[in-house]
């Protein structure tokens, strides 16, 4: 089987990512094996989309490798570690507050399909976040992206899910702690496209004291006119910020780089959401390398 190139974690992103890892030691049995052999192994399936029994010998028995993953996806480790370096940028003044808010389809390989749909284990969607829409077996990735192309937070549901009920998911899951006080959830102010211009997103936005920037549809726009004084009045659009909204669809081109991203072949939610949160990973360990750069442009 031939496959792409894959990129490992360079010198400098390894000294940012391993003081955040778990300890090396399992509750049972001997030593982990070498945290960084594991993670480049985990990074190569996902780049590259192989099968987990094709992972080169280099990288010691799949099962191994494959363990790790889930094992940490389950216990939250891998979006502990994520989290973690989204802080250290804030903290470095490194994170750009206007959040853009978006969703994409990924095509679920056959492979994801068939996994056991009672009694999915805690913490996973009964439907393993996989559905039926017109591409077949799809999931779709909802997540929002600072004003640099970098990913905050990940929501997954199924393919044939609209995008505004999933809003406020996304936004519950934004959560970047702080040295002192409490963890950050507001950002300065969220763009997102005319999917999300619902009365509930606009209404939650303004409790929260976040400014919104989305437009209008036309058929909302033409209805308020028949609607009249009960129409109220237009929500305040700022057409030249919102020209900062491609900065998550930047986001998600840069995340499906990645052949296992852009194709789900794992069967469970669980662990193919760790694999957009090892993705993230990647992004914001490299950032001292692509610092200010804006978004590859």
């Amino acid at each position: 089987m031939v496959v792409g190139p894959s990129v490992s974690l360079t010198d400098a992103q390894w000294a940012r990512i391993e003081p955040l890892l778990p300890d090396r030691t399992p509750k049972r049995g001997g030593r982990w094996r070498d945290h960084r052999e594991v993670i480049d192994a985990i990074a190569f399936k996902f780049q590259t989309g192989t099968q987990w029994v094709h992972l080169p010998e280099k990288y010691g028995n799949w099962r191994g490798v494959y363990n790790r993953l889930r094992m940490w996806a389950v216990d939250g480790a891998w979006e502990q570690v994520f989290t973690t370096l989204v802080a250290q940028a804030d903290a470095d003044g490194d994170l750009n507050w206007a959040v853009s808010v978006d969703s994409t389809i990924v095509r679920a390989h056959q492979h994801a399909a068939g996994a056991r749909k009672k009694g999915p284990p805690a913490g996973e969607p009964d439907d393993h976040a996989i559905g039926r829409s017109r591409g077949g077996l799809t999931t779709k990735v909802h997540l929002a992206a600072d004003g640099r192309c970098r990913p905050l937070a990940f929501h997954l549901t199924a393919g044939q899910a609209g995008d505004a009920p999933a809003f406020t998911d996304v936004m519950a899951r934004l959560r970047v702690p702080r040295r002192r006080g409490r963890p950050r959830t507001r950002p300065d102010l969220v763009l997102a496209d005319t999917a999300y211009s619902s009365r509930a997103i606009r209404e939650h936005l303004r409790k929260r004291g976040i400014q919104a920037v989305i437009p209008v549809p036309a058929d909302q726009r033409g209805h308020r006119p028949r609607r009249r004084s009960r129409g109220g009045r237009p929500p305040a659009f700022d057409r030249e910020t919102y020209e900062r909204r491609n900065a998550v669809e930047r986001c998600i081109n840069r995340l499906k780089q990645w052949r296992g991203i852009a194709t789900r072949y794992e069967k469970t939610a669980t662990v193919y959401l760790a694999g957009l949160h090892i993705a993230g990973i990647f992004l914001w360990s490299a950032r001292s390398f692509i610092l200010r750069r804006d978004c590859g442009r």
